[in-house]
């Protein structure tokens, strides 16, 4: 089997309801949609989803690299041979991470395909299902709560809520919350927004209601603080911004930075080196979340797939979809009261 033909498309899409975290607010998305023709009856698809702070690309730049790099490198290739095809296209990509996912994803969709299976089941198949979390960002009080309210009476179970900006309002939010909604599991990301010491006064103050993970509470440039914290803290400390790549996971592993780590597919290149940087976290003993940003369907049902792959990938944070508007791959996954679910239909579920 031969590549014959690439095409693509982008995406420029709105979101519903745009959100703030602690460095920007946003209210829009562009994707990229990469498609993999090849001689026999195949197709492979797979989704680019560039953001300048978190993958290091425009989405001027993913188009540019798609037109001159991607296409002219993949056509006539064997997509079975996606391990040399991927390492091969990431020197000439560089540093430029969702182009080297959607490309990931579309081969890992052909081949799956190929062999007639779901995704997750070709590589690993080791559940059916996960539950997400869904995200407020950074809102007032009586705005959080509102959110709050819609996705409690929508079925999710599982709330992750921004913070950073403002300790003391982020321990009154948390608190109020908990009050009001004392059976959802909590999950907080700091968005690099806190010192060593506004985290830890964080847990202390909202240690009633057990927070399940504390999300990159420290800027990633001050490494050494996030194991700081680690070490200060009772509840389980996550690593998003510092993790790029699988000298990053190293690195946090045997400096006993962190005790979890979040993938997301996009930011770390693929499911090729996710699988990689999952395998080193799962020899240091440290759980995985498979997280997102800001990607239509395709990108989280890739993200779907392989977290049912994998044993040590416990957490989902698969919502970067649900506030798009015209997403055209919404239908390729389930979402039932904050539970994921694949198709049972070959690769990522997608074809035309």
């Amino acid at each position: 089997m031969r590549i014959t033909k690439v095409t693509y498309e982008r995406l420029d899409l709105k979101l519903s309801v745009p959100y703030t975290i602690a460095y920007e607010t946003i209210d829009r998305t562009t994707n990229f949609i990469l498609k993999i023709e090849t001689d026999g009856k195949w197709v492979g698809y797979g989704c680019a989803a560039p953001d300048k702070i978190v993958t290091g690309e425009s989405p001027d730049e993913v188009e540019k690299a798609i037109k001159n790099k991607i296409i002219p490198f993949l056509i006539g290739k064997d997509p079975f041979t996606y391990a040399l095809l991927l390492t091969e296209l990431k020197l000439l990509l560089e540093k430029k991470c969702s182009s080297l996912a959607m490309v990931d994803l579309a081969l890992f969709d052909l081949v799956s395909k190929k062999a007639e299976a779901p995704l997750y089941k070709f590589l690993g198949g080791y559940q059916k299902s996960i539950p997400t979390s869904i995200t407020i960002g950074i809102l007032g009080l009586e705005e959080t709560l509102k959110h709050a309210k819609e996705y409690v009476d929508q079925g999710f179970s599982i709330l992750k809520i921004k913070g950073g900006s403002n300790l003391e309002e982020d321990i009154v939010k948390m608190k109020k919350l908990h009050e009001i909604y004392p059976n959802i599991i909590w999950r907080f990301d700091g968005n690099q927004g806190y010192s060593v010491v506004d985290s830890i006064a964080f847990v202390k103050a909202t240690a009633a209601m057990g927070i399940q993970i504390f999300e990159q509470p420290t800027k990633m440039e001050a490494e050494e603080r996030l194991g700081e914290v680690t070490s200060q803290v009772a509840i389980p400390v996550m690593a998003d911004e510092s993790l790029k790549t699988l000298t990053d996971v190293f690195r946090l592993a045997q400096n006993e930075r962190v005790d979890m780590i979040n993938i997301k597919l996009q930011k770390v290149g693929g499911i090729m080196p996710g699988m990689h940087i999952n395998s080193v976290a799962k020899s240091a003993s440290l759980e995985t979340m498979v997280g997102c940003i800001d990607e239509c369907g395709l990108g989280i049902a890739a993200g779907l797939h392989f977290a049912l792959s994998r044993p040590n990938i416990l957490y989902a944070d698969l919502d970067g979809h649900l506030d798009l508007i015209d997403d055209p791959f919404s239908k390729i996954f389930r979402l039932e009261n904050g539970v994921l679910f694949p198709t049972e239909k070959y690769g990522l579920g997608y074809s035309e």
